[in-house]
């Protein structure tokens, strides 16, 4: 296991210059793999940090329709800036996180990113 974190960028779909204006663009959004723990962050509006220990799966998903942005409810959390890219972490215990500035619980994690199988094989899941 690397001990340099491994950094994916979101993907973006039409929407990007918007995110970006919004201050959730690729120049402040990122996924970071590192040795202990999983850190996502999407601009101003979404961040959290994630033991990798309690990670009990991923996997490629597929979404038809969803939003593109922060959303969630009870610990479950779509974040991302494209339908396309999705990878759902469940997580257990549920991780830490600020959603808007406020904490928040994440027990299911979905982010879109530019490559899903390298993402998947930097968290040893594929």
């Amino acid at each position: 296991m690397s001990t340099t974190p491994q950094r994916f960028a979101f993907s973006y779909g039409k929407l990007r210059m918007l995110m970006t204006i919004l201050g959730l663009g690729p120049g402040l959004s990122r996924v970071e793999v590192r040795s202990a723990d999983v850190v996502v962050r999407m601009g101003w509006a979404f961040r959290a940090r994630i033991e990798r220990s309690a990670i009990t799966s991923a996997h490629e998903d597929q979404m038809l329709g969803l939003g593109i942005g922060v959303h969630g409810w009870r610990g479950q959390w779509l974040v991302n800036g494209s339908t396309e890219g999705i990878v759902t972490l469940d997580i257990d215990p549920a991780g830490r996180g600020l959603a808007l500035g406020c904490p928040v619980k994440v027990r299911r994690l979905q982010v879109s990113v530019e490559d899903p199988g390298r993402f998947l094989a930097a968290l040893g899941m594929r």
